[in-house]
């Protein structure tokens, strides 16, 4: 079998996550809040963040959006900002807002230009905008979205920066402090090669959220390195940014292999995955270029996306092609990829794409293979 639906989530989990995360099952009860610590520690350096009080273990990336966008005293008339290129994680929450009376406004863009910056700096200049809330890359055909500029232009208007990294964690490095954002969230499962239940909120030391006090109390910033007897961070009342009443108990297991994923792609032999991968991707590409009916979704420039190939043929549905590949062995993404959004600014609702995507363990065999695959499927299919 060959697995091409990495941008949906990561397999196999490499060795050294497999064997954390049982570690970690296993592992006797005066050890957890130690082990806690370390690994809590090492996602946050992993991200640049200095105090690791500010990073807020979740569930997952769309547990992290969701509180990252309500947790704010939100007022009718006040404006945030999305593209559209959104995940429904993102635009969920987001949408949830506009029926409290605030306005959101969607700058479009387009496959080439995902986000128009001059019409983005428009709608920042028209008014206040309290929050811009982007993804870093569309999860569809993988765009990577303008995420320095993007951040300047909200910063020079007063506006925050959320910035939802699920798709680019583990593919680029992220600093929180060079890449200036003000809220990050990001899913361990993806490029992170994580086991599933884990992901992160970072929220830098000057936004306030309004998070609702808790009968356990809230977590401090700066006071999530005590624990409690569970291993979970030990309680102290704190009302400007969410805890772990706000999201859940942290999955250890999911952690531990979190903190080995790091590790791995860390590794020398990981150094150059993103240009690796982007030449598989490129091989695909030309693969299914080279039939009439289909079409390409997304940037040609492969420096220009993660690892993801987006498609469309004239002659079958996203859907029937994948069961067809399926078939032969060969499993990828079809249909809407919960990006419905994304789909209507790329001109592909209602079916949606077929979607293939590498990750850092894929070798040219694998490739060879798919195309093979890809070839006979296309073939019948014209």
């Amino acid at each position: 079998m060959i697995y091409l639906n990495h941008a949906g989530t990561s397999w196999p989990k490499p060795a050294p996550v497999q064997a954390a995360a049982a570690a970690a099952l296993a592992a006797p009860v005066d050890g957890w809040a130690g082990s806690f610590e370390t690994h809590h520690q090492a996602v946050a350096r992993a991200f640049g963040i200095e105090d690791p009080g500010r990073l807020l273990l979740t569930p997952g990336c769309t547990s992290a959006l969701a509180v990252a966008v309500a947790d704010h005293d939100w007022q009718t008339g006040d404006r945030v900002v999305i593209s559209g290129f959104e995940h429904h994680a993102l635009h969920r929450p987001v949408s949830k807002l506009a029926a409290q009376g605030v306005d959101v406004v969607t700058v479009r863009g387009s496959a080439d230009e995902p986000v128009a910056l001059d019409e983005l700096e428009a709608v920042l200049r028209a008014g206040p905008v309290r929050l811009v809330a982007m993804t870093a890359a569309g999860n569809v055909t993988g765009t990577l979205l303008p995420v320095a500029e993007i951040a300047r232009l909200a910063h020079e208007h007063g506006a925050l920066f959320l910035l939802d990294a699920a798709q680019v964690a583990g593919w680029l490095p992220i600093d929180v402090t060079a890449w200036d954002v003000d809220l990050l969230a990001f899913a361990g499962h993806k490029g992170l090669q994580a086991p599933w239940g884990i992901g992160g909120l970072y929220v830098a030391p000057h936004v306030a959220m309004n998070s609702p006090a808790a009968v356990c109390e809230l977590p401090a910033p700066g006071a999530m390195q005590a624990t409690t007897a569970e291993g979970n961070p030990s309680p102290a009342a704190c009302a400007t940014m969410p805890g772990y009443c706000d999201v859940g108990s942290v999955d250890r297991a999911a952690l531990a292999g979190l903190a080995a994923g790091l590790a791995w792609l860390d590794e020398p032999g990981q150094a150059d995955r993103l240009t690796r991968c982007r030449e598989l991707i490129a091989r695909l590409a030309a693969a299914v270029s080279a039939f009439p009916h289909v079409t390409l979704h997304g940037p040609r420039d492969p420096e220009a996306r993660c690892p993801t190939l987006a498609f469309t043929t004239s002659t079958h549905s996203p859907a029937e092609l994948a069961q067809a590949l399926a078939e032969r062995g060969v499993l990828v993404g079809s249909g809407l990829q919960c990006a419905p959004s994304a789909h209507e600014t790329l001109g592909t609702a209602p079916h949606g794409v077929l979607r293939l995507s590498v990750g850092p363990a894929q070798g040219d065999d694998d490739i060879g293979t798919a195309i093979a695959a890809l070839r006979e499927v296309l073939r019948t299919s014209s």
